[in-house]
């Protein structure tokens, strides 16, 4: 196969990224790596990629050592893909409309873990922004920082909401859910029988953040084979400031770095098992990266829009993931919440059991 020219692609890549107004950094990181590139003689250049140490050198980062590899073996790295793919695309008109398309948000707490109100203004507020449904998802028992719901607790929740459902508006309702803990070994934090209850499970990992990525890797694909997931949740488990993605817009915010995992087998794993990828629409999460966004994206992957809201004002953050779903062209009709609730629990009804 044919090479490309990782310089030109690098440069291609700076130069649309400066046209769209991106940030000053990101786009210095492109023409930095290309400079480098074009500096090394292409002997070093062939042996760095083969052996893996490309980001070793000077101005260039996993991102841009990635797109060096790609180029080199002659496919138009993913994240040129991407930005020819919505070249001249109205995103602020595609957000807008993928906003408008989602019918529910899949991911949300009250107060019965760590959310900040009663389940009922969490639903009324979801009436509000429009929602057919609102996927209830408090924690599970392992994760006592956020007052866990123990099994005992989760059935009283289930009764609470079948209840409260009676007295909604007509055409709302609350669909029962859980943000489960993927644990150290892959299972689920919560007994089978309940989960087999819920209309929806999200799956996160909250512990271990920093494992080693095989060991990440084989927890994430045994909780996705477990047939009583059905979304994967905030992937890296990065949180970022509320400013952006780079490393200086997160200057005095919390941070933390993503976890690492063989990302290709976690989203064939997804495609495999029919499972969908959150997109965390939080600001100090913006999960998974858009990079890791555009490779779901061409693996076929269903996705869900969630706002992963504590408080009945951050179910309106739903519009951030849209604005990077539409940046990265994720299809409407892979959002799972676009569906309407028949739809989505006939889907989340039917995963098979693993062989």
């Amino acid at each position: 196969m044919p090479t490309r020219d990782p310089v030109a692609d690098l440069r291609r890549i700076a130069f649309l990224l400066e046209r769209a107004n991106e940030a000053t950094y990101r786009v210095r990181a492109f023409r930095s790596a290309a400079a480098t590139v074009a500096a090394l003689p292409a002997a070093e250049l062939a042996e760095r990629t083969a052996g893996g140490t490309l980001a070793k050198l000077p101005g260039v980062g996993d991102v841009t050592a990635r797109c060096i590899a790609e180029s080199l073996a002659g496919e138009e790295p993913v994240y040129l893909r991407r930005l020819e793919t919505t070249e001249g695309t109205d995103l602020k008109g595609a957000a807008a409309a993928l906003r408008q398309a989602l019918r529910g948000d899949c991911h949300a707490h009250s107060d019965w873990s760590d959310g900040g109100s009663p389940i009922e203004e969490m639903a009324l507020a979801a009436v509000e922004v429009g929602h057919e449904y609102l996927v209830l998802t408090d924690h599970s028992p392992r994760l006592t920082v956020a007052r866990g719901l123990t099994a005992e607790r989760l059935r009283k929740q289930l009764d609470y909401v079948e209840r409260l459902n009676e007295a909604l508006p007509d055409g709302f309702r609350i669909l029962t859910g859980i943000e489960v803990d993927i644990l150290a070994d892959g299972s689920l934090d919560q007994e089978d029988e309940l989960l087999a209850r819920l209309d929806v499970v999200v799956g996160s990992v909250h512990s271990n953040l920093r494992e080693e990525s095989p060991k990440m890797t084989r927890r994430m694909l045994a909780a996705i084979a477990n047939p009583h997931l059905d979304i994967l949740g905030h992937m890296t488990g990065r949180k970022v400031s509320a400013g952006g993605e780079g490393d200086r817009a997160h200057r005095g915010g919390r941070t933390r770095p993503p976890s690492t995992f063989d990302l290709e087998k976690v989203l064939a794993a997804c495609v495999e098992h029919g499972k969908a990828v959150e997109i965390n629409s939080r600001p100090d999460r913006l999960d998974p990266p858009k990079r890791m966004l555009t490779v779901a994206v061409e693996a076929g992957c269903l996705f869900s829009i969630d706002t992963d809201a504590h408080a009945p004002g951050q179910l309106d953050w739903q519009r951030y993931g849209c604005e990077r779903a539409a940046l990265c062209g994720v299809p409407a009709d892979r959002v799972v919440n676009t569906w309407s609730a028949e739809r989505l629990l006939e889907w989340t009804a039917g995963h098979p059991a693993a062989e």
